[in-house]
């Protein structure tokens, strides 16, 4: 069965230390676009992943974990002799803080011919981000190759540039990112990223940004202050609600799946905005990316409370 979602990316295993002042982590799964994937399912909607993982211990515990989703792992490989991608997470003052082990992994091995497209164009919407071009140039082809079998389908295209400078030189990412967001429909940029990508500081200049270049909808997210919803008809700022955060792991990533399916669901970007915001903040109040996902009865008794 076609998805409302395909999202195409790098899973990682994670190890989060839950508590700075002890040893130990514990093991989680992770990678921007599996946590779109997680949070789009948890918020309703029928959600597809296509790439590869290692066939390992970590390789093998994500499609448990997808299935146990409800995810479509059909067009996902489990690649043979290949690792599947780790990742730390630290906390400190200064907020969290992470250290990978990803080179060669099954996922930065991705080529344009491990690609289902008739999976990717008989979906709604792909989501794909920049980290699954920054990886590895083959991964980056195939990032490119899924986007134009996407448009040339009719597919709406989601694009996040979750800018990692440890991947990739600004320069580089500015050259590759923008060039994918015009293939996008809907961008979803941070405004830190945003910044450094566009050159422009204002949220306003960075909406308009990419509205020029092409794109339907842009939610700019903005942090603790919401996000802001642009489209050539008009924008708004959405916002949050406040929660004791103790780890913004994956908080992004949980913004995008839930807007997706909000916005499928609704075809409303801005009820769409206002809905990722609050999951997006639920999904901080525990740890770790996966865990703290909110489902959709969490995040509309949320709404709720806030009054909407």
């Amino acid at each position: 069965m076609p998805t409302d979602i395909l999202c195409f990316g790098e899973p990682l295993g994670e190890f989060n230390q839950t508590r700075p002042d002890e040893p130990g982590y514990l093991f989680g799964f992770g990678g921007d676009v599996s946590n779109c994937a997680i949070a789009a399912a948890r918020s309703g909607a029928r959600v597809g992943v296509i790439g590869a993982v290692g066939d390992d211990s970590f390789g093998r515990a994500f499609f448990e974990l997808w299935q146990g989703e409800g995810i479509d792992t059909s067009y996902m490989r489990l690649a043979d002799g290949l690792q599947t991608g780790l990742y730390f997470v630290t906390h400190g003052p200064e907020g969290h803080e992470f250290s990978y082990r990803r080179a060669g992994s099954a996922s930065a091995r991705v080529t344009p011919q491990d690609l289902s497209l008739t999976a990717i164009r008989t979906a709604k919407v792909l989501h794909v981000s920049g980290i699954s071009q920054a990886i590895s140039d083959s991964a980056c082809d195939a990032v490119f190759v899924a986007l134009q079998a996407a448009k040339s389908a009719g597919v709406t295209v989601s694009y996040d540039t979750n800018l990692r400078l440890r991947l990739w030189s600004l320069d580089r990412a500015r050259a590759i990112t923008n060039a994918a967001m015009r293939l996008a429909d809907i961008a979803l940029p941070g405004l830190d990223d945003a910044r450094q990508l566009t050159g422009r500081e204002t949220p306003d200049a960075i909406a308009d940004f990419y509205l020029e270049g092409g794109s339907k909808i842009v939610a700019l997210t903005l942090g603790k202050d919401g996000a802001l919803i642009a489209t050539p008809e008009g924008r708004q700022v959405v916002g949050s609600i406040p929660v004791t955060a103790r780890d913004a792991t994956g908080a992004g990533d949980c913004f995008d799946g839930a807007f997706l399916a909000e916005w499928l669901e609704t075809r409303d970007p801005y009820r769409a905005g206002r809905y990722a915001c609050v999951a997006a903040a639920l999904s901080t109040t525990g740890y770790g990316a996966v865990a703290p996902l909110p489902r959709r009865a969490a995040v509309l008794e949320a709404l709720a409370s806030a009054g909407n």
